[in-house]
């Protein structure tokens, strides 16, 4: 704020021109408008005496009664003074001006004995361009001296700068201008007839809102692709499924988890104790039937008794040695070996270990390094028109800025129940060529990209669906 000059003062008191400098002082300190207005309505008394005082604003009206920061705008007396301030503004211009009864209207003279002192200064507000802008009004008992209207008249002219340092920006300008709009509203409802006016300010509204309904509008029939969300996890595109070759019982885990494997190597191997023993017996049954058939040829030479029993004995050898050659196969088939070079996908070796298995249980799979696929489970009420070839993103928990790009290839017909006990269709894509290949089992959320379709469906396809199943319709 520049320094205070006080050059048109007016006055022989050392005083006064002390209090002045003091308000000055005050008002440069000040921080927000409200204490400004609060300043001027009190602390003005300090440079000439009154009973009564009212900061009338054009833009805001009364924002300050002695005494009173923020008065009621719906109180009898605020409402009086907002009537009465733009007649004395509109009357003083720029200079200080004393108002008298007969100066007012009939019906504001006859009330001016009712809420003021007999006497009263009217000190107005004026910007850069001259233009009135507010004012300030002081009422007493006594008549006002010239000394005491100069005096604060120069304060006014100080706490003026000050409300222009506070504010930010050129009040009066701001004020004339919006004068200038509501003198334009009232003489274009001077023009209007009483039954043209409320149909003229309807359009005026409808006039306003028609850009803002033409581009909503616009907004809602804006094509947008229809997408949703699913669970999802990289898994092998053409794996080979270790199943059990018989029924029985683990006896070694030959592999480990994500363990890479040659083709031939040993996965599993099952309890053999049963079929070993199965075997000897089976061996040892053969041998006796080839010792019996051997004496039966001999005695055929001299005894034909014997000689019609070769047939028969002939004839248990070979269910002998199918047996034997039946159970050795079996026991060669009780060690599981990879039937190609592969990464072993499997649970934990302890949890097999011990475990009896039926003939065809999966007991682990063996998945081709890089040839990964997309799967992910679609809800029922997430079933939108999906072509073949749709783009698909995988964004994996472990890394959700760079998603996994991918082709959709086929959804299933029918939904299918997961382990939790919901239901849901079964999605499988192929991952895109130059896509990070990250390692099978990881899992993440997959976006499915359908048809384009009007934003407003998009918005209201979910809201539709549920109200739908709600009324039952």
């Amino acid at each position: 704020m520049s320094e205070i000059h006080l050059t048109h003062v007016d006055t022989s008191s050392h005083s006064g021109l002390a209090t002045l400098h003091l308000l000055g002082c005050r008002a440069r300190n000040a921080t927000e408008p409200a204490e400004l207005s609060f300043i001027v309505a009190n602390e003005s008394f300090q440079l000439a005496p009154y009973r009564q005082a009212a900061l009338w604003l054009r833009d805001r009206g009364v924002t300050t009664l002695s005494g009173i920061s923020q008065p009621d705008l719906n109180a009898p007396y605020v409402q009086w003074l907002g009537s009465l301030c733009p007649i004395l503004a509109e009357k003083a211009g720029s200079q200080p001006f004393q108002p008298q009864p007969c100066d007012l209207p009939d019906h504001m003279a006859a009330e001016w004995e009712e809420w003021l002192p007999a006497h009263g200064l009217w000190l107005p507000l004026t910007g850069p361009d001259g233009q009135t802008g507010g004012g300030l009004l002081l009422a007493r008992d006594d008549a006002w001296h010239e000394a005491e209207i100069t005096l604060l008249a120069e304060w006014i002219g100080i706490w003026q700068h000050a409300w222009h340092a506070r504010t930010g920006s050129n009040m009066s300008s701001r004020l004339a201008a919006t004068t200038r709009q509501v003198l334009d509203i009232r003489a274009h409802a001077r023009a209007l007839s009483p039954g043209q006016l409320p149909h003229t300010l309807a359009s005026l509204r409808q006039k306003k809102r028609l850009p803002y309904v033409l581009a909503v509008g616009v907004a809602l029939v804006f094509p947008v692709r229809l997408s949703v969300l699913a669970p999802g996890e990289l898994v092998p595109a053409h794996p080979h499924v270790i199943r059990a070759p018989m029924d029985g019982v683990v006896d070694q885990v030959l592999v480990q988890p994500n363990q890479r494997v040659k083709a031939g190597a040993q996965l599993f191997a099952l309890d053999r104790a049963s079929l070993d023993a199965r075997l000897a017996v089976a061996s040892q049954a053969l041998a006796t039937s080839q010792t019996e058939y051997r004496q039966q040829a001999q005695q055929a030479l001299f005894d034909a008794k014997s000689k019609s029993r070769l047939a028969t004995v002939q004839g248990g050898i070979g269910e002998k040695e199918a047996e034997v050659g039946y159970l050795r196969q079996q026991s060669e088939r009780a060690t599981l070996t990879a039937p190609a070079d592969g990464i072993v996908l499997m649970s934990a070796p302890s949890e097999w270990i011990g475990r009896p298995v039926v003939t065809g249980e999966r007991l682990a799979t063996l998945a081709t390094e890089g040839d990964e696929e997309l799967e992910a489970w679609l809800a029922l009420g997430d079933a939108i028109e999906l072509a073949p070839g749709a783009p698909v993103k995988l964004y994996l928990n472990t890394s959700p800025l760079d998603p996994v790009e991918a082709h959709l290839r086929y959804v299933a017909h029918e939904a299918q129940q997961r382990p939790d006990g919901s239901f849901a269709y079964r999605l499988r894509a192929d991952l895109a060529e130059g896509s990070p290949r990250p390692r099978i089992g990881l899992k993440g959320t997959v976006k499915v990209s359908g048809n384009y379709v009007p934003l407003a469906w998009w918005l209201l396809r979910r809201p539709l669906a549920a109200a739908r199943q709600f009324v039952g319709l």
